[in-house]
């Protein structure tokens, strides 16, 4: 009688591999010498057939299909030949238990293919330290994203999505895999939207890919009202909160900034299990308070948000009150720097060709309208000073949006001419986001003397922008009362802008 071990439950799958063809083999021979082994006199036979029959059922079952003899034949390049040992038995000589739970998958793989990849994998393997266990335990890594890293040391092939690159670039960081890394950094980088803008900015902070970070905030800083509407914003940590509040670049009034601050603070109260109360919020915004720049904001913006919050104490609403309604203004904990260092170029749109003397004002507004072929942000008007030598002038500067009558910005300000020609800035606290194609009317309502003004006035002017397009505004007259602007003459000479 021939005695047969058990099939275990868990063999080493490459012994098994490897055994399968001589007991395929060794059943062929008994059913070819035995053609009939339930005759009487071969009843010993029944039960060692059945018993390699089950033991090469095992084999198919956890190994899979046998592979192909001679395989090898098959792959040209050595590429191939590693591409084909992903993920498979052959030749494997170590197992991964990847994921937790229901998750969890045992991925073979290949100590060789695997040290020569990665360093640390190479330390794992060969180093001081090295495991000589059969089975490896990853329970902080997720199956997909393991098996994503494993596809590119054996093929250089990238596989990865908008669901898994996270999870790709934290395991290609963990096993020290810089070129799968990068193209990681890079797949964000093209996928970068204002949508994804904050969510992006956390992950690369915690994985500590500056550039990456730069890149999300240069994004907010273009987009930042599409960027702070996103769900990712009320996310944030509050270290990321501070370092975007404290940016000179954002682009949008500090009303709506304060507004987003108050939507994290209100989402940071229930992550906390917190009411949602003033105080609390307060306590949560911590440092990031003190970021917002409530000086910036209208005394009509700041006593219907701001000061109805709950969130600043008492003595900040009156303090803020009285830097907003009296001179000299007092002092405030708060800065009062406009947001308006803007990336890129400055750069001036000039719609007259001459200069004339004798422009007077009553009160009325000059206007004049305005459409722009790309999106600008305006931060300011060039005007025309006085013809009496030097003086100074009272001024009030608007952007409307002409089919709505919804004020984009205003500024009470002033400036001091110094009797020449030339003109004079007269800017917005913050920079005004001009859409493309869109029609926006220019206002400036002056208080002083005679002014010079422009003549022989273009309808279209296009101007040469530092990234090699053009911006190109065309300018038409604003009906009504407009104190006689108009596009062949007038006041506002100048848009000051940047792309």
């Amino acid at each position: 009688m021939v005695l047969l071990p058990q099939p275990p439950l868990l063999s080493p799958l490459p012994p098994l591999a490897v055994a399968l063809p001589p007991l395929l083999q060794l059943v062929g021979v008994i059913m070819a010498h035995y053609p009939q082994p339930l005759h009487r006199g071969q009843p010993l036979l029944i039960p060692m057939v059945l018993h390699l029959l089950q033991w090469c059922r095992l084999i198919i079952m956890v190994a899979g299909s046998p592979p192909p003899y001679n395989w090898q034949a098959n792959m040209t390049t050595v590429k191939e030949r590693f591409a084909f040992l992903f993920n498979n038995e052959i030749l494997s000589d170590v197992h991964f238990l990847v994921g937790k739970g229901d998750s969890c998958q045992r991925i073979p793989a290949h100590r060789f293919v695997l040290a020569v990849g990665s360093a640390v994998f190479d330390a794992m393997f060969n180093g001081q330290l090295s495991t000589r266990q059969d089975q490896i335990e990853l329970p902080d890594v997720e199956p997909q994203a393991f098996l994503a890293l494993l596809r590119f040391l054996y093929s250089d092939e990238v596989q990865i999505g908008p669901e898994t690159v996270m999870t790709v670039l934290y395991t290609a960081k963990k096993y020290a895999v810089p070129a799968l890394e990068k193209a990681c950094v890079d797949f964000l980088k093209r996928n970068l939207s204002p949508d994804n803008a904050f969510m992006l900015l956390t992950q690369a902070r915690l994985f500590d890919e500056p550039q990456l970070a730069a890149l999300c905030l240069e994004t907010i800083d273009k987009n930042t009202a599409d960027s702070l509407a996103a769900e990712g914003f009320t996310d944030l940590d509050n270290s990321t909160l501070c370092m975007v509040l404290e940016r000179d670049t954002l682009r949008i009034r500090e009303a709506k900034l304060f507004e987003a601050a108050v939507r994290w603070s209100e989402a940071e109260c229930e992550r906390e299990g917190m009411p949602v109360t003033g105080a609390n919020q307060r306590k949560l915004l911590g440092p990031a308070l003190s970021l917002v720049r409530f000086p910036l904001m209208t005394v009509e913006e700041f006593a219907q948000g701001p000061a109805q919050s709950g969130i600043l104490t008492d003595r900040e609403v009156v303090q803020l009150f009285l830097h907003f309604t009296v001179n000299p203004k007092p002092p405030v904990n708060f800065l009062d720097i406009p947001r308006c260092c803007m990336t890129g170029k400055e750069q001036t749109v000039c719609r007259f060709q001459q200069i004339e003397s004798r422009w007077g004002y009553s009160g009325t507004s000059d206007r004049i309208r305005f459409i722009v072929d790309r999106r600008i942000f305006v931060v300011g008007f060039g005007m025309y000073g006085s013809i009496h030598g030097p003086s100074e002038y009272e001024v009030t500067i608007q952007i409307i949006h002409t089919a709505t009558g919804k004020v984009c910005a205003s500024n009470d300000t002033s400036f001091t001419s110094d009797g020449t020609v030339n003109t004079f800035r007269v800017m917005f606290k913050e920079p005004v986001e001009v859409l493309p194609n869109t029609n926006y009317t220019a206002y400036a309502t002056l208080k002083g003397p005679d002014s010079h003004y422009g003549t022989k006035g273009v309808r279209k002017v296009a101007v040469e922008c530092p990234s090699g397009d053009r911006a190109t505004f065309q300018f038409t007259y604003a009906a009504g009362n407009n104190n006689g602007t108009s596009v062949e003459d007038g006041q506002i000479p100048e848009i000051i802008f940047y792309t």
